[in-house]
C-alpha cells in the first residue's frame, strides 16, 4: 500500500514546493531594498545640489558686496589717468625743487618761491574781483583780450577762405603756391611791416596775431574740403541740396578733425605772437611788457612767474580747444 501512488509522498500535486515561497518572499525583500537605496540615493544628490547652490548663492553675494561700485571703479581709472598724465612733471618739478635748494642760486630759484610770487602778484585779490589783482587786471587781462580777438579774427577768416579753396580745384591750384609761400613766412619778420602801416598798439599786434594764425587754418580747411567723401556729395545732389546747404551739412562736418587740427596749431601761434608783439617799443601793459619790465630791474622771480603763467595759460587754452573738438566730433575721430 504504500507503493501506491495516492501516498502524499508520491502525489504530484501535493508536493511541498521547493523553497518557491522563499525565493518568491526573497525577491520582493530585494526589489524593496533596492528601492529604499535609490531613493536614499536620490535624496542624498538632492542634498548635495542644495547644498552647492546655498555656496554658490554665498560667494555670488560676496563677490557682489566685494567688488566696487562703478563709481569707485570710475573713480579709480580717472586717478589712475591723473598719475600716470601728471608723474613726469611733478618728478621734474620735484628734482628742480631739490636742486635749485640745494645750489641756491639766484637765476634758478625753486619752483615753491615761483608758485609764491605768483599768487601774491596776480591770484592773490578779493573774491568780488575772482581774486585777481589789480596788476593781474593790468597784465592778464590785456593780453588775453588781445590773442582771444586775433585768434578769432583767424578762424573765421581761415575756415570761410579754406572752404572756399578747398571746394574748388581751379581756386586750390592757382591759391596753393601763394598759401605755402605766405606760410614759410616767419611771422616776427613781418612785424616792421605792421608797425609801419598800423604804427605800435593794439591794431598792429592784432594784425601780427592773425597773419601768423590764418595759415593752418586756412590750409587744414582747404584740405579737408577737398577729402569730402564723394558718396555723400552724391546723396546731396540727389536730396537737391543748395551750395550752402550742403557747405553745412556735408562739406563743414568732413572737415571738422582737419580744422580743429589746424586750430591747435594756430592757438599756439596766436600766444607767441601776443608775447612777442609786446615786447616791442610802445608797449604799457600785457605779459610781454611785463617780461621787459622785470627783466630791466632785474626781478627775476617776475620773469620766471610769467614765464610760468604762459605755459599754464597755453596748456588750458589748448585743453579747453580739445574739449570743444571731442564735444564736436568725439574722442575717435579727433585728430
Amino acid at each position: 500500500m504504500s507503493g501506491e501512488p495516492g501516498t502524499p509522498s508520491g502525489r504530484p500535486g501535493t508536493a511541498a514546493p521547493r523553497g518557491g515561497g522563499t525565493h518568491g518572499g526573497g525577491d520582493t525583500q530585494g526589489s524593496g531594498t533596492q528601492g529604499s537605496g535609490a531613493q536614499g540615493n536620490r535624496t542624498r544628490s538632492s542634498r548635495i545640489k542644495s547644498t552647492r547652490t546655498k555656496s554658490t548663492r554665498i560667494k555670488s553675494r560676496r563677490a557682489k558686496n566685494t567688488a566696487p561700485s562703478p563709481r569707485q571703479d570710475r573713480f579709480g581709472t580717472v586717478a589712475h589717468h591723473v598719475l600716470l598724465r601728471w608723474s613726469v612733471l611733478f618728478l621734474a618739478v620735484g628734482v628742480w625743487e631739490a636742486v635749485a635748494r640745494a645750489h641756491g642760486s639766484v637765476y634758478f630759484p625753486p619752483p615753491g618761491r615761483i608758485a609764491r610770487h605768483a599768487y601774491d602778484l596776480w591770484f592773490s585779490g578779493p573774491a568780488r574781483h575772482a581774486f585777481l589783482t589789480p596788476a593781474a587786471v593790468d597784465d592778464i587781462l590785456p593780453s588775453l583780450g588781445r590773442m582771444a580777438a586775433g585768434f578769432a579774427v583767424a578762424a573765421v577768416a581761415g575756415i570761410v577762405l579754406g572752404l572756399a579753396v578747398g571746394r574748388s580745384r581751379r581756386a586750390y591750384a592757382l591759391c596753393n603756391p601763394v598759401l605755402q609761400f605766405a606760410r614759410a613766412v616767419p611771422p616776427p619778420a613781418l612785424v616792421p611791416v605792421f608797425v609801419v602801416i598800423f604804427s605800435f598798439g593794439t591794431p598792429m599786434q592784432i594784425a601780427s596775431i592773425v597773419f601768423s594764425a590764418v595759415w593752418p587754418v586756412l590750409i587744414n580747411t582747404a584740405a579737408g574740403a577737398r577729402n569730402t567723401d564723394p558718396l555723400r556729395l552724391d546723396v546731396a545732389a540727389v536730396l537737391r541740396l543748395n551750395t550752402a546747404e550742403r557747405l553745412w551739412f556735408v562739406v563743414l562736418p568732413s572737415a571738422l578733425p582737419r580744422i580743429f587740427a589746424g586750430l591747435r596749431l594756430s592757438l599756439s601761434l596766436s600766444l607767441i605772437l601776443m608775447v612777442f608783439s609786446e615786447l616791442l617799443p610802445g608797449t604799457e601793459n600785457g605779459i610781454g611788457f611785463t617780461l621787459t619790465d622785470a627783466q630791466t630791474r632785474s626781478d627775476l622771480l617776475t620773469v620766471w612767474a610769467a614765464l610760468v603763467l604762459l605755459g599754464a595759460l597755453g596748456h588750458l587754452l589748448n585743453t579747453g580747444l580739445l574739449a570743444v573738438e571731442k564735444r564736436l566730433i568725439g574722442r575717435g575721430k579727433a585728430l
